[in-house]
């Protein structure tokens, strides 16, 4: 089962796939509420989550903490 978006913490690690895509990344800082700085935990990328929740959510959306 997913964990909401509200029970992410800033420093925490992550897995989520959507779209049959995986991303595992880190919380670096929610600079306001709903909104969440990441960095991608393989290529060091840093971006904001909305930017992989984009356009929209896959039937296969799960999102845990590792």
């Amino acid at each position: 089962m997913a964990i909401s978006f509200d029970n992410l913490r800033k420093g925490k690690k992550y897995v989520m796939e959507n779209y049959g895509e995986r991303f595992e990344f880190q919380v670096l800082d929610i600079p306001e509420e709903g909104s969440f700085l990441v960095k991608d935990l393989h290529t060091l990328d840093v971006f904001m989550l909305n930017d992989l929740i984009r356009y929209g959510r896959g039937k296969d959306f799960d999102m845990q903490e590792l």
